[in-house]
């Protein structure tokens, strides 16, 4: 499992660098597997969960700057949270991690521990519950 934080004032640079990392990171460890670096296993649990500030930066839309190629629709006027969003879910929906989720986080939450899901595919309990899954079936292997 991996874990990352996004505080700004920086969120253009580190997006790009951490959905890079995200994708280069979950291929490496599915060749691995499929290699059987692992040994004789079933399929490890492979999450991958964004911790990113929630301020205003973060929620704004993105100005889109594509000389060469059109921008995605679902990413064309999206926010970094939107975008992180729609990376965990297509991470998800590609099985290049068997649970993805991005929370947004005041700088409050330190004290606090107030965050917000983005969505229910990629919030915090649909993660949670897929690793507990994951966790109850090797229990029942055992």
């Amino acid at each position: 499992m991996s874990s990352k934080s996004h505080v700004g004032p920086s969120f253009g640079n580190n997006f790009n660098n951490r959905a890079e990392e995200a994708i280069g990171t979950s291929h490496d460890l599915a060749t691995a597997y499929r290699e059987g670096a692992f040994g004789a296993q079933e399929r490890p649990f492979v999450g991958w969960l964004m911790v990113v500030e929630d301020a205003p930066a973060s929620r704004a839309p993105v100005k889109d700057k594509s000389p060469h190629f059109p921008v995605f629709p679902e990413f064309a006027g999206a926010s970094y949270l939107q975008r992180y969003d729609t990376l965990c879910q297509k991470l998800a929906r590609e099985q290049l991690y068997s649970s993805a989720a991005v929370i947004a986080t005041p700088r409050t939450a330190a004290t606090d521990g107030a965050y917000t899901e983005l969505s229910p595919m990629t919030g915090l309990r649909s993660f949670v519950a897929t690793l507990a899954g994951h966790i109850a079936a090797e229990a029942a292997r055992a």
